[in-house]
């Protein structure tokens, strides 16, 4: 429009719905610099963070994901362009290279080890996914600004790198006691490498407790849960919220028993820190949770979960959670005491937002 002001920071993702937590989160802290944020991505408006502009699109097929990457940084007026996918570097070190604009590239996962956990990156198919990924991160290494969402993610030479990780952002947490008959919570993307499925056969050997699982199925195991979760053992049981905006997301899970983090020992969570096992803790949520290193650090150290190696022993330790839900409150006391004393109470999001404003002034 003639005349409109061009926004602080765009973020534009052509991989990413508008209501995930960590655009949230991003959007959040730089709104508390009073930056003006403009946001590019999948799913409905609505879904988005407050007070940002919100453009969303369904997310369509992979030929329309492509034209997207190729017009969607020279659709953004903002004064910093942040992105999140890694397919959308080239363009935008392109684009913000001849504009004289200042790039942000988030890196908040491995890419390489994630591409190992998918079918189709596997073999000659995924051969041009793979380019991208070796030459995006090459590319990020000369943003501006590059982020990671862990030490151990590369690129490691990148000429300004901020680690920021995915530790809880509070206002999105409701911590309330348990209340109601027995019932789990998972909050995240659902897939069977996340453990879905073990997830689903844990409580249908354990009759007294229900699930509720916040956050997109993987197309791929969607027919499948479907089919389980309408079995008789399972019917009413197990509940599916769908993707939902962070603060909607964790309202979801007040009242809630425990929680689950049955992540697979695949290349891509073997060295992964899941943000929710951190979420889960200060909700004073308790976690039953597989054996990655990692989580079984945090949670040995914590004494507010309980680790298992297979969904038998998960289901066992939720009958004997219902049966004597005295040790839930030990573990429930023990999560909060632990996150109160180790968890930041500023976030490194306001580190980045920070960081975006030097950018700006500069």
């Amino acid at each position: 429009m003639p005349g409109r002001t061009a926004p602080d920071v765009g973020i534009i993702t052509t991989g990413h719905d508008v209501a995930d937590a960590r655009l949230h989160k991003i959007t959040a802290a730089l709104q508390h610099r009073d930056l003006s944020v403009e946001l590019w991505g999948l799913g409905e408006p609505e879904g988005g963070p407050a007070g940002a502009v919100v453009h969303a699109g369904p997310r369509g097929n992979l030929v329309q994901r492509l034209a997207r990457t190729a017009v969607l940084p020279w659709r953004t007026k903002a004064k910093v362009v942040m992105t999140v996918d890694p397919d959308m570097i080239p363009v935008t070190r392109l684009v913000t290279t001849l504009r004289r604009r200042k790039m942000v590239a988030d890196v908040h996962e491995d890419y390489t080890r994630l591409l190992a956990d998918r079918a189709w990156a596997k073999g000659p198919a995924g051969l041009p996914a793979r380019m991208i990924v070796r030459a995006s991160s090459k590319l990020a290494a000369g943003a501006d600004l590059t982020v990671v969402a862990d030490s151990h993610l590369a690129p490691h030479e990148a000429k300004q790198r901020l680690v920021v990780q995915n530790f809880p952002y509070i206002p999105f947490l409701a911590p309330t006691p348990p209340t109601g008959t027995p019932r789990a919570v998972y909050v995240g993307d659902l897939r069977a490498s996340r453990g879905l499925f073990d997830m689903v056969e844990t409580v249908a050997a354990a009759p007294d407790w229900s699930l509720d699982l916040v956050g997109p199925v993987a197309p791929s195991d969607r027919d499948e849960l479907e089919v389980r979760i309408n079995r008789a053992d399972l019917a009413g049981r197990v509940r599916l919220h769908g993707r939902q905006p962070p603060a909607d997301a964790w309202r979801l899970t007040q009242g809630a028993w425990a929680s689950l983090a049955m992540l697979q020992p695949t290349p891509a969570f073997v060295e992964a820190m899941p943000s929710k096992i951190y979420e889960y803790l200060a909700s004073g949520l308790p976690v039953l949770s597989t054996r990655l290193p990692r989580q079984t650090r945090v949670i040995e150290e914590s004494g507010g979960g309980v680790l298992v190696d297979s969904v038998a022993e998960a289901s066992e330790t939720l009958r004997r959670w219902s049966a004597d839900p005295g040790e839930l409150e030990k573990l429930r006391d023990h999560a909060i005491r632990w996150a109160a004393a180790n968890l930041p109470t500023t976030t490194p999001y306001d580190e980045l937002a920070d960081a975006i404003l030097n950018l700006l002034r500069a």
